[in-house]
């Protein structure tokens, strides 16, 4: 469909979090070089928050394979809304561990004979837990105690809490401030600014097979209107971007234009005008708050737009979804 039409050899913004798409800003480039450290040189707990949206479950998927190939054994944890018995047998399961019904108390001496045998030969094991803002306080806790499971020499488990803002808020709290002191480095990911959102539609239409044409599929002024629409939060942009296509190959549109991403941007309920925080007011919680809800709703709306089935017959006639 699309991809022939505009020369492409894949589909350049899937929503799914694939390494090789990675585009390295500064920003992200940082967060991702920062959990490689903490986690290799074994500094205990690492923590990466950022706005829904602004490409942590991305990092987090390069992390696991860097990871990967440095021999760390890795537990994920991608639903954190569990009991402390779950959460323990899910980390047993991903290390390859017996997960037979047993005792907190097992478990853990299962878990603390396993991390000594790898501390011996050298070898480091990491927990990461993805949406970790949806982690209890009890379970904060408990995975604050994990970090009890050392060596005089350093931790055996390296930890990394990835999160949305809300995460800093309870980390900031009194009731963790125990967990707060052990945590060795912390990022933030703030959304794109119009350069790197230029950027990164680029390459990944370059990486998608537009080569020396990628700079002509999308028009300066369509990328400032994407940057204007989805507040530079690649999810959102990727959203954009993906329905415009579908939208100008069913009006045979050469290049996307303005026009064409505010069509899309109307059937999918996104409104242009709400700015993006400006740092005077990064600590203001109820903005940062009324800012977050906003970016929440606008991303599930659009969702729920792209599970609706793809109708080739009606491209062109108000029917713009991404599959």
């Amino acid at each position: 469909m699309y991809r022939q039409f505009y020369g492409l050899s894949r589909k350049p913004f899937e929503m799914s979090p694939d390494p090789f798409f990675f585009y390295p800003t500064s920003q992200h480039k940082e967060a991702l070089a920062i959990l490689q450290y903490g986690v290799l040189r074994q500094k205990g707990f690492v923590v990466i928050t950022g706005e829904v949206g602004t490409g942590k479950t991305l990092i987090v998927r390069c992390l696991l394979d860097s990871l990967t190939r440095h021999r760390v054994a890795l537990a994920f944890i991608y639903n954190p809304r569990l009991s402390f018995q779950e959460f323990l047998t899910h980390v047993l399961v991903d290390l390859g561990l017996p997960h037979s019904p047993q005792t907190k108390v097992e478990m853990l001496a299962r878990l603390n004979s396993f991390l000594m045998e790898r501390s011996r030969n050298g070898t480091t094991t990491a927990l990461i837990v993805d949406e970790a803002h949806l982690l209890s306080w009890d379970l904060l806790e408990e995975i604050r105690l994990l970090t009890n499971l050392e060596t005089s020499q350093g931790k055996l488990l390296q930890i990394v809490l990835v999160g949305q803002p809300e995460l800093d808020r309870k980390l900031d709290s009194d009731g963790l401030r125990q967990l707060k002191q052990r945590i060795s480095l912390r990022c933030h990911l703030e959304p794109l600014k119009l350069e790197e959102l230029r950027g990164y539609i680029h390459t990944r239409l370059d990486l998608a097979g537009a080569n020396g044409n990628k700079a002509s599929i999308f028009s300066d002024e369509a990328v400032q209107t994407v940057h204007d629409l989805s507040l530079g939060i690649p999810r959102l942009a990727n959203t954009l971007c993906e329905n415009s296509m579908i939208s100008g190959y069913g009006q045979h549109a050469t290049q996307i234009t303005p026009e064409i991403v505010r069509e899309v941007a109307a059937d999918l309920r996104l409104k242009a005008g709400v700015e993006p925080l400006p740092t005077s007011l990064s600590s203001d919680l109820e903005v940062r708050d009324k800012l977050r809800s906003a970016l929440s709703q606008m991303i599930d709306e659009l969702d729920k737009t792209r599970g609706q089935p793809f109708d080739e017959e009606n491209l062109g006639s108000g029917v713009r979804t991404s599959e």
